[in-house]
């Protein structure tokens, strides 16, 4: 790991060991990937003011997300096939999570099972399920998970149907998450309606997250549904094309909700400076997917650790400089729009690369 002093050069080892379909099924979306090119391009359209004389000689970027002591305000979002990037998938993630101090959050679409994750480690774990079964199927699955010891369970329901996704469509490439949505059953998770929720709140006492709200009116019905955890998500870009990005549906949800319970985003976030405007913007936690899984691809579960710890260093040094010494003392007055000065893409973060994207 003492060769990754930033997180550009955890990208280009993961490129280097990356075959192209699975690099491909990293960084690319659906379709025209317009919707992904959004996610960074709102993070790049934000400028920070920041304030100056505060004293910064002890910046604390530690929080508390529903009783749990985090290492820093962030998710390890779940990754379907997390597994092409490392072999040992969900459970290397959740032995980084555990090294770390972090929260993780598990796809049911990727390797090895549940419960098998569930005994790596002592960290927060949130398992996330796409429906391929019917009631009594994820009545099992919820059950087990809560016995497995995960303290929340999560519905994605933003993917009804999986998406075009042209980068592997054009080399005629199924991933493994694709293989399992082509199976009929994936047909339960476009029956999903407002109904499942309610099942599930009046049968389990589970936290329950709904991943993929984009607007007010679905942030305001999920909480009178009694959801703990509101997610806002577009999927990395990866499910429906020329939807907004991540930090413009963020703001009109936050004020829907009005704090009544903790809001997560993700999409694009993949720098220090990035998580710090999702949290000026009202967020409690900022998912990280494709930083996630350029780390796993750079080195498994050890280089996820280093990469948290760069993450870490971006974080403080940036609240610092922002005149910030708390997570409380980020609001939104201290980022503005601003015109955007480069063309995004998925790894604009990383100006300095010099392999491919």
């Amino acid at each position: 790991m003492a060769d990754f002093l930033t997180l550009q050069e955890m990208a280009v080892k993961a490129r280097t060991n990356l075959s192209r379909n699975h690099w491909d099924y990293l960084i690319g979306a659906a379709e025209t990937e317009t919707t992904m090119k959004r996610n960074r391009a709102s993070l790049d359209a934000l400028s920070f003011r920041p304030r100056v004389l505060n004293d910064v000689s002890e910046v604390r970027a530690a929080t508390e997300f529903m009783g749990h002591a985090l290492r820093l305000p962030i998710l390890l979002p779940p990754i379907g096939s997390i597994q092409v990037f490392e072999a040992g998938g969900g459970a290397s993630v959740a032995e980084a999570a555990d090294t770390f101090g972090a929260m993780m959050m598990l796809s049911s679409a990727c390797a090895p099972g549940f419960e098998e994750v569930a005994k790596v480690g002592t960290a927060p774990k949130v398992y996330q399920l796409y429906l391929v079964g019917d009631q009594s199927w994820m009545d099992d699955i919820i059950a087990r998970a809560i016995e497995a010891g995960f303290v929340g369970f999560c519905l994605t329901v933003d993917t009804a149907v999986y998406s075009r996704r042209e980068r592997d469509l054009l080399k005629r490439y199924i991933p493994a998450s694709g293989r399992q949505a082509g199976v009929a059953d994936f047909g339960y998770q476009a029956k999903m309606t407002w109904d499942t929720v309610a099942h599930i709140k009046q049968k389990f006492r589970i936290p329950l997250w709904l991943k993929g709200i984009n607007t007010a009116d679905d942030a305001r019905r999920a909480v009178e549904a009694g959801v703990d955890v509101v997610y806002v998500s577009n999927h990395g870009g990866r499910q429906l094309d020329h939807g907004r990005g991540g930090m413009e549906a963020l703001p009109e949800v936050i004020a829907a909700v009005e704090r009544r319970v903790p809001v997560v985003v993700d999409g694009g976030f993949i720098r220090g400076t990035d998580v710090i405007k999702g949290l000026c913007a009202g967020a409690d936690l900022v998912g990280m997917g494709r930083f996630e899984a350029l780390a796993m691809a750079a080195g498994g579960a050890s280089a996820l650790v280093h990469a948290l710890g760069i993450l870490e260093h971006e974080i403080r040094a940036s609240m610092a400089l922002l005149g910030a010494p708390t997570l409380a003392d980020l609001h939104p007055g201290l980022v503005q729009p601003s015109p955007l000065l480069e063309p995004v893409h998925v790894l604009s973060a990383f100006p300095l690369l010099t392999q491919d994207y």
